[in-house]
């Protein structure tokens, strides 16, 4: 049985090159991070596979860059990990964005991708029960 640490260290080793990626203004080697039909959500709407991954990333300013802290990881089947991050995105011109990241990555042949992305943005308005 894989333990939550092994888990992390696959998100962190798959997280670290999204990041580099993100960093670097380098759409094409985030989206290769990604499954060939890897569902994909961030802030606007979403899309399925690497091209709409990698247009994502392109449409994003210069200078973007992304810091990411897990919170949860959960291992749903052989060959999956799920992750729970808080997400902190800054900018050259406009304060930092905070959103919540759900990934899923799976195991293939040759390593771990990313098969679903999901950003929430949580207002920190008045809570509810």
């Amino acid at each position: 049985m894989t333990s939550s640490t092994d888990d992390k260290a696959i998100l962190n080793d798959v997280l670290d090159r999204w990041k580099a990626g993100v960093d670097a203004h380098q759409p094409e080697r985030v989206a290769a991070l990604f499954t060939e039909d890897a569902v994909f959500q961030g802030l606007h709407p979403y899309s399925v596979g690497r091209q709409g991954v990698a247009g994502y990333y392109a449409s994003q300013p210069l200078g973007l860059k992304a810091e990411y802290r897990i919170l949860e990881t959960r291992r749903p089947a052989d060959g999956l990990v799920m992750g729970y991050l808080d997400v902190d995105f800054t900018f050259t011109d406009r304060p930092p964005l905070a959103v919540k990241l759900a990934v899923l990555v799976t195991r293939a042949d040759d390593g771990w991708y990313i098969s679903h992305y999901q950003v929430s943005r949580l207002d920190q308005g008045p809570q509810r029960a």
